[in-house]
């Protein structure tokens, strides 16, 4: 599999009937839950779920999705969706890169950033990110390649 960056935390699921739309392929929207999905499932393997979000009064809420969605996906594909944080300011913000890709045939339908700012559950307000964010969020902390010139 040909990932964006190394050391990719990935997730595997299939296409199933409830995301495909009218015209036949998954819906747009679906790719934003499945972003979700994986973005929670590395946050988990990270040591942070929501019992920690709760106890620490903090979570990580989106601000922003930049997507590009560049091959559509069907009923029944083999999916791989990929993320890696790579970037923090270790006070208020992060940012997540994603790839999703079809191993069957090794095409990148999409590409996502997703922006995030720390806040404080109890008002919702943005809040500094407590030492277990910057920790267990900094231990997966990746730099991206840089650019060939």
């Amino acid at each position: 599999m040909t990932w964006d960056q190394a050391d990719a935390f990935i997730i595997d699921f299939q296409v199933s009937a409830e995301h495909i739309d009218e015209l036949g392929h998954a819906n747009n929207a679906v790719y934003v839950s499945w972003l979700e999905r994986c973005a929670w499932q590395h946050s988990q393997s990270l040591g942070l779920g929501l019992e920690d979000y709760r106890r620490l009064d903090r979570a990580m809420a989106v601000l922003r999705h930049e997507i590009d969605y560049l091959a559509a996906a069907y009923r029944g594909d083999q999916l791989q969706l990929a993320t890696w944080i790579v970037d923090s300011d270790q006070r208020l913000k992060m940012k997540r890169n994603f790839q999703l890709i079809r191993p069957a045939d090794g095409t990148t339908l999409l590409r996502a950033q997703t922006t995030f700012v720390c806040i404080q559950l109890s008002n919702g307000k943005p809040k500094r990110m407590p030492v277990e964010f910057i920790e267990g969020y900094g231990r997966a902390l990746v730099q991206p390649y840089p650019l060939e010139l």
